[in-house]
């Protein structure tokens, strides 16, 4: 039994689809309105289909006032890392200090290179991401004196100038699933975003995971409960239509196996709804009262 004592988080996935063009912002204002506190997008900037995640990430983020927003996962190898420091800030300073950093090491490699980005091998993405995620760190650090210089196997920086420094601490949080990226996820990351359909032998398997990351935590001097553990999870694996019961799933998995941000993969605001004025506050209830015993 794993609890990191984290306050539970209610959010979305939303599908950032091009047709029709405002739907998306549409269900995230839903998704406000119903009182959930995350609002998130996948981000595949190879996919036609869809709009540009950074683009209706600052769109949300104009047309809400109190729900957090991220990316999930941010496309790191089309995404350069200093350039997405400083759109990260600007999208935290914007929104009064709003958004999370969620971020991928990648994984359509055909597609990125159809794009001309590069083609990584699984090694390669993880140190990728682990050079990434220090030079994003090292550009929001504006009490430090001096550029950022950073000589990296896949990313190179000369004196770079730092800032602007985010509204707040956004976290950097990290779609990982096998065991090297799970162990980087427990070094250097505030959070774990995995999608529940991608895990090796469903709910279960997050004891393993979880260890890992722990792992890679102890590795680094880290507190486990230093990173927090979110979960993309659909709307069909759960009971739907049965709000306690499926309230009860989901403290199962809070006070079992640490997840403290559940995020719902829906585009059905009638779901959202329900997730959020039901499903939500139960779970809470039941952590809460699982937390006390």
């Amino acid at each position: 039994m794993t609890d990191y004592g984290h306050e539970l988080l209610f959010g979305a996935f939303i599908t950032p689809a091009a047709r029709p063009p405002t739907h998306a912002v549409e269900l995230a204002v839903a998704a406000e309105r119903a009182g959930l506190d995350l609002v998130t997008f996948q981000d595949h900037p190879y996919q036609p289909a869809f709009l540009d995640t950074w683009t209706l990430l600052s769109y949300v983020a104009a047309r809400t006032r109190r729900v957090r927003l991220s990316g999930n996962v941010i496309n790191l190898p089309l995404r350069h890392p200093a350039v997405l420091a400083r759109a990260a800030a600007s999208l935290d300073l914007l929104s009064g200090g709003r958004f999370e950093l969620g971020i991928g090491a990648g994984g359509f490699w055909d597609a990125i290179a159809a794009m001309g980005g590069p083609r990584r091998s699984p090694g390669q993405a993880v140190e990728a991401l682990g050079e990434a995620i220090e030079i994003i760190r090292e550009l929001w650090a504006t009490e430090k004196r001096g550029g950022v210089h950073f000589d990296g196997e896949h990313y190179r920086l000369e004196g770079a100038k730092r800032g602007p420094a985010p509204a707040h601490g956004v976290g950097i949080w990290v779609g990982a699933y096998k065991p090297r990226m799970l162990r980087l996820t427990g070094r250097v990351a505030d959070g774990w975003l995995p999608s529940l359909p991608y895990l090796p032998g469903g709910p279960a398997a997050l004891a393993e995971m979880n260890r890992r990351i722990d792992e890679g935590a102890a590795s680094a001097g880290r507190d486990p409960s230093a990173v927090r553990r979110l979960l993309n999870i659909p709307e069909h694996s759960l009971s739907v239509g049965r709000p306690r019961r499926w309230a009860g799933e989901l403290a199962e998995l809070s006070l079992e196996y640490g997840v403290s941000g559940f995020i719902l993969m829906t585009d059905d605001v009638a779901s959202l709804e329900l997730f959020a004025a039901e499903v939500a506050p139960a779970t809470r209830e039941l952590v809460a009262a699982g937390r006390a015993r």
